[in-house]
């Protein structure tokens, strides 16, 4: 575990995290490796699982009627997955796909809020970090949208 432990440090979403919180998100996680095209999950499915890119992209990908697929962001390494996890219903808003081959860390959802009931330190931790990728993560939806609507013409 003490590999997992260390690519949990050295993600920014984690950085300065106390020990403590770190090997219990490790322990939440495994290794996981997916091609090029292949979907990590889908719009409206649960949102049982939050991931940390470790290299590849990530593309978070919406349905446009009439349009297919628009890519509202690319995620790349060293950047985490998901926010979904995180509030009730836990429901996907998008969908996600690599867009080439990608090696992640998978953290199991239900397992890491559990640990966060148990600890609320950790909780206001992931909230606060969080919290903070996922305002850079609606800016950058919010410009491609408008990019995307005003092509509608």
């Amino acid at each position: 575990m003490q590999a997992l432990e260390e690519l949990i440090k050295a993600a920014s979403v984690f950085e300065g995290m106390e020990e403590r919180h770190v090997k219990l998100i490790a322990d939440c996680g495994r290794l996981v490796d997916v091609e090029a095209d292949e979907y990590l999950f889908r719009a409206g499915g649960a949102a049982d699982t939050f991931w940390l890119i470790r290299s590849g992209t990530i593309a978070l990908e919406l349905h446009g009627a009439g349009r297919g697929q628009i890519v509202i962001e690319t995620l790349n390494a060293g950047d985490p997955v998901g926010w979904s996890w995180l509030f009730a219903p836990y429901r996907l808003q998008f969908d996600g796909r690599a867009t080439e081959p990608c090696s992640l860390v998978a953290f199991n959802a239900a397992l890491v809020r559990d640990k966060c009931e148990e600890d609320h330190e950790l909780g206001y931790q992931l909230m606060r970090r969080f919290a903070s990728h996922m305002a850079v993560a609606l800016t950058a939806t919010r410009i491609q949208l408008l990019d995307v609507t005003s092509n509608v013409r």
